[in-house]
């Protein structure tokens, strides 16, 4: 393989490339319910009304997960070198959820308590021959099967992950999830802050779906007319060329006039070297 010769870039090249990254706000989670028949019943009769948009809307934070390869080593085939064959692909065993909790119901709590309630089959109230309510002193529970009419796992949890101009996604769908646990929330009598609920979700695997990878967006904003104008606006290829000659100290700019406004941002000859790239960037200039 050639090797590569390290070359000049120009600062249109740097903005075509670089100053467009992926921002973590940008996600969406579908929360699942458990492919058991009677899960719906089992909500009603522990006085959840589940929401289903609400309560994806409440994931204020998740986490995109990870993944390694196993390997044994090889040391016996070459002198001196030590191999590495890889066998098995390791998950994560968890993604942690972390949802804001609403003050009408304490849905994500009420949901996810219900949840693993639904796992050991437990009741507050007896049931009819089943295992006592979780208040008496003789309480037990029986754990159902993960799988089958009563399962308590799920195929439908997903993080999708997105951009603000929607044009690309990454779509990471977890096989046979379900809660493994829910951390401790502490109250106080300080100062008050929004009450969080944090969800491990267990699962075996997950499949990621690419999205469309489309070219990218190219600017519907059009030159309002000649750049000596007041009122021009430039579209970000215009931006980039300004720049680049901005930049470039051979080039005498003494002749532009007029203040350019790209996108809002007030730009003109004498400030060009003084540019926040940065703040471009996240007013999705380029």
């Amino acid at each position: 393989m050639a090797s590569v010769t390290p070359t000049p870039k120009k600062i249109a090249d740097i903005k075509l490339n670089l100053l467009r990254p992926a921002l973590t706000s940008h996600f969406a989670v579908t929360i699942p319910k458990p492919i058991g028949g009677d899960f719906d019943n089992f909500l009603k009769y522990n006085g959840v009304i589940l929401n289903q948009g609400k309560l994806n809307l409440m994931c204020s934070e998740a986490t995109l997960p990870g993944s390694n390869l196993a390997t044994f080593e090889i040391n016996d085939n070459f002198h001196g070198v030590t191999e590495r064959h890889a066998y098995r692909r390791v998950y994560d065993d968890r993604i942690d959820l972390t949802f804001y909790v609403d003050a009408d119901n304490y849905l994500p709590i009420r949901y996810f308590e219900t949840w693993m309630k639904y796992i050991v089959d437990e009741s507050r109230g007896k049931q009819t021959d089943k295992n006592a309510g979780s208040e008496d002193r003789e309480y037990f529970y029986r754990v159902r099967y993960p799988e089958g009419t009563n399962g308590y796992t799920s195929d439908g949890l997903t993080v999708t992950k997105f951009e603000r101009d929607y044009t690309q996604t990454l779509e990471y769908k977890f096989i046979r999830s379900f809660p493994i646990s829910i951390n401790s929330m502490p109250v106080s009598y300080d100062a008050s802050s929004l009450l969080k609920c944090t969800v491990s979700m267990s699962y075996i695997r997950y499949v990621l779906i690419q999205g469309s990878n489309k070219a990218e967006p190219q600017s519907t904003t059009k030159s309002t007319g000649d750049p000596s104008s007041p009122n021009f606006t430039a579209t970000p290829q215009q931006l980039a060329q300004i720049n680049t000659q901005a930049f470039n100290s051979n080039i005498d700019l003494s002749s532009v006039t007029g203040n350019i406004t790209p996108g809002g941002v007030p730009f003109n000859s004498a400030g060009a070297s003084q540019i926040d790239f940065a703040t471009a960037a996240n007013l999705n200039l380029f």
